[in-house]
C-alpha cells in the first residue's frame, strides 16, 4: 500500500510539472503568433495568476453554492457531524465544516484551499444508504483529499485548463478574423519562422486536448491516493469498497451535479466508469470503479498491507 501511495504521489507531482510547462508553451505561441513576444507569456502567467488567485479565495464557495450545501447541524444531523470530528481528530486535521446536500443519490465531496479553510459534503442518500462503516470509508476518503491537499491541486489544474483552452480560443479567433499577426502570415515566407509558426499553430489547437488529458489523469491519481489514504484512516478498507459498490450502482441521479463540480465528487455522478477503457479513459475524471474497487479488497485481503 505504501509503494502505491509514493507512486501516485511522485505521478501526480510530474503531472502538475507538464501542466506547468503546457501552459508556458501555450503562452510562447500566443506570443509568437500575435507578435506579442514574451509578452505572449506575460499575458498567460497574467491570466493564471489572476484565475488562481480567484479559485485559492473562493471556490469552496461557490463550489458549495453550486451544489446547494447547507450546514449540518449537530442538532439535527448530529451522526455526520461526529463522524466527520472523529475522522479528523485521527488524521491530525482541524476538523473541516460538514454540510448536506439534499439530494437522494449517494455521494461526497471535499473542497476548500486548506486544511483549515475545509468543508466535507455529503448528500442526503448517502447518510441513508450507507451504514457506518460504508459512511465512516467515504468520509476518510474526503478526509485524505483535505489532508494531502487534492482540493488545491486540483483547483490548480482546472485553472491552467482553462488558460490553456482560453489563450488557444483567443489566438484562433483572431487568426480567424484577422488572417493571425505577422509570423502567423509567414512574413519571411518560409524558413525557420516558416516551420515555427506551424509548430505554434499545431500547439494552440492540440493544447486543448492535451490540458484536458493532463488534467483528468491528475484527477484519476488523486483519486486511487485518497482511496489508499482513507482506507489507512479507517483500517478497513472494505467499509470503502462496500460503499464505492453502492454508489455506483445507485439509480438515482445526482440532480446537482455538473461539469464544473464531476470531478471533485468520490464518484463521478455524470457518467458510469466502471467499464472505461481506450482512448475514452483518457478523458476520465476517476478511475473505472471496479479497479478501485479491487485495490481495496487487495488491501484488506491478508497481506494486503492494511
Amino acid at each position: 500500500m505504501y509503494d502505491q501511495i509514493s507512486s501516485n504521489k511522485a505521478k501526480s507531482v510530474l503531472l502538475v510539472v507538464f501542466f506547468v510547462v503546457l501552459v508556458l508553451a501555450v503562452g510562447w505561441a500566443f506570443g509568437y503568433m500575435t507578435d506579442l513576444g514574451p509578452g505572449g507569456l506575460l499575458i498567460a502567467l497574467g491570466i493564471a495568476f489572476f484565475m488562481t488567485w480567484g479559485s485559492y479565495w473562493y471556490s469552496d464557495r461557490i463550489v458549495l453554492g453550486m451544489s446547494r450545501a447547507r450546514p449540518a447541524s449537530k442538532k439535527s444531523e448530529p451522526y455526520i457531524v461526529n463522524t466527520v470530528e472523529g475522522l479528523a481528530i485521527a488524521a491530525g486535521l482541524p476538523v473541516p465544516r460538514a454540510y448536506i446536500i439534499e439530494d437522494p443519490a449517494p455521494n461526497a465531496f471535499a473542497t476548500g484551499r486548506n486544511p483549515e479553510h475545509a468543508a466535507i459534503a455529503v448528500t442526503r442518500g448517502l447518510l441513508e444508504k450507507m451504514n457506518r462503516l460504508e459512511l465512516e470509508g467515504v468520509i476518510a476518503h474526503e478526509m485524505a483529499h483535505i489532508k494531502n491537499y487534492d482540493t488545491l491541486v486540483q483547483t490548480l489544474a482546472a485553472v491552467m485548463a482553462g488558460t490553456v483552452v482560453l489563450l488557444a480560443d483567443w489566438l484562433l479567433r483572431a487568426m480567424w478574423w484577422g488572417g493571425g499577426g505577422r509570423r502567423g502570415r509567414g512574413r519571411d515566407g518560409g524558413g525557420v519562422s516558416g516551420v515555427l509558426a506551424i509548430a505554434a499553430l499545431l500547439l494552440m489547437v492540440l493544447a486543448p486536448i492535451f490540458a484536458a488529458v493532463i488534467q483528468m489523469a491528475i484527477s484519476r491519481k488523486r483519486e486511487y491516493l485518497a482511496d489508499a489514504n482513507g482506507a489507512l484512516l479507517t483500517r478497513y478498507p472494505q467499509g470503502l469498497a462496500d460503499a464505492l459498490r453502492k454508489i455506483a450502482s445507485d439509480p438515482s441521479p445526482l440532480r446537482v451535479a455538473n461539469k464544473a463540480t464531476e470531478s471533485m465528487y468520490i464518484y463521478n455522478p455524470l457518467k458510469d466508469y466502471r467499464g472505461g477503457r481506450g482512448l475514452n479513459s483518457l478523458f476520465e475524471t476517476h478511475p473505472p470503479i471496479q479497479e478501485r474497487i479491487g485495490r481495496l479488497e487487495a488491501m484488506a485481503s491478508p497481506g494486503g498491507g492494511a
